[in-house]
């Protein structure tokens, strides 16, 4: 598995960006969808990269600065056949790193709740994030699950 920054220019990536927001869409109310559309990951203050197998996109993240000393975790998706593969720990790694990289202190996430997110939480409880409340801009939802983790 090859990680890399993107710039968000292959149609892969817009391909599984946009599998990513129906997905969103398909399992949240419209409120609760905090998913970022393309051109708002293509914003200076996002670091946005993908996994791949040779030419296959296997998955995407992004690290996108809400304060110098604080990130959020967005857009973080596997590609159907690369599930169980290490695809999410593998950007997950890359995304802290990012965030040491750039400074930062904690990195803070939202994702949906229910049973077709268990196993994002369970990903981000084993790296070490612990759950929290609404952090940023976003308000208390039922529908929605915060974590963050100090580096």
């Amino acid at each position: 598995m090859r990680i890399v920054r993107d710039d968000l220019s292959g149609p892969e990536v817009a391909a599984l960006l946009e599998l990513h927001l129906a997905g969103m869409r398909a399992t949240s109310p419209a409120c609760s969808v905090h998913a970022l559309e393309l051109d708002v990951l293509r914003a200076p203050d996002v670091h946005f990269f993908t996994a791949w197998d040779g030419e296959e996109l296997m998955g995407m993240g992004a690290l996108k600065v809400i304060a110098p000393d604080h990130g959020e975790l967005k857009s973080m998706r596997t590609d159907e056949r690369f599930v169980r593969r290490g695809v999410g720990a593998g950007i997950l790694t890359r995304l802290l790193e990012e965030a040491r990289l750039l400074g930062m202190t904690k990195v803070s996430l939202e994702t949906g709740t229910g049973e077709s997110f268990e196993a994002a939480h369970a990903l981000y409880v084993r790296f070490g994030f612990k759950p929290t409340g609404p952090f940023g801009d976003y308000t208390l939802d039922p529908f929605s699950a915060y974590y963050s983790i100090d580096l």
